[in-house]
């Protein structure tokens, strides 16, 4: 299944799997089919991503996270132990060749979510990664790393729906319809998302470069024949 950002209630957030979505998707609400989400999973990879979020919730200590190399992608056993401090302020920097993208997190509206985001970045888990999924007016959507929407880290987080809503540069965790179902994939909205609140988490903010997410190549993963714009890596800062 594809991590989407659902054009439709209801539909998974994000996905590739939203399936056929244009430059005109803009004008999409999350109707079936059509949302930011990651893979739309198979009743057999729904049942994995549920049990493993399940796992995670009561694994959030663990300090075991075993990275594995499956077709040169990094992969771990779990999810990260929680690690970042929700009194401090998180940024992040996008960096790539058509310029820098900067977010601020939300550390204590969604912790789980930052903490993934800010572990997989470190790491260099997002490293070279492409904005594999470019919606002008919709979202742009990145953290894949087989660029189809369908890849993720290893391993889900919990949902994590907050009093934040999905606005113009909002930064927002894929997944699919499965609850609790987020890993890597995340997404940037161009415009206000209304019909997205309440359906998926929201843990940023962008504060600067918008004239560089505006340069991003649209793209749809189902029909695409080239990569989508690069990321050259990812910057962490804590304040």
């Amino acid at each position: 299944m594809r991590l989407l950002i659902t054009c439709a209630l209801g539909a998974a957030l994000l996905a590739a799997a939203c399936g056929g979505d244009s430059a005109t998707a803009k004008k999409e609400t999350p109707a079936a089919g059509k949302t930011p989400s990651s893979a739309a999973a198979t009743p057999a990879a729904t049942k994995a991503a549920s049990s493993t979020a399940a796992a995670t919730a009561s694994t959030a200590s663990t300090p075991a996270v075993q990275p594995t190399q499956a077709g040169g992608k990094t992969t771990y056993s779990a999810p990260p132990p929680m690690t970042i401090d929700p009194n401090k302020k998180y940024f992040a920097t996008i960096k790539m060749d058509i310029g820098d993208i900067r977010l601020e997190l939300y550390p204590k509206e969604a912790p789980h979510s930052v903490n993934s985001f800010v572990f997989l970045a470190r790491e260099g888990f997002y490293n070279g990664l492409t904005f594999h999924r470019v919606i002008p007016g919709f979202v742009a959507q990145a953290g894949d790393p087989t660029g189809t929407g369908r890849g993720g880290p290893g391993y889900t987080i919990p949902d994590e729906v907050n009093s934040h809503k999905f606005l113009d540069g909002s930064l927002g965790m894929a997944k699919t319809n499965a609850p609790n179902s987020a890993g890597s994939q995340w997404f940037i909205d161009y415009a206000p998302q209304t019909a997205l609140d309440g359906g998926y988490t929201v843990f940023g903010q962008l504060v600067s470069g918008r004239d560089v997410l505006d340069k991003l190549k649209p793209r749809d993963p189902a029909t695409a024949t080239t990569p989508g714009t690069a990321i050259n890596t990812i910057v962490i800062e804590e304040q």
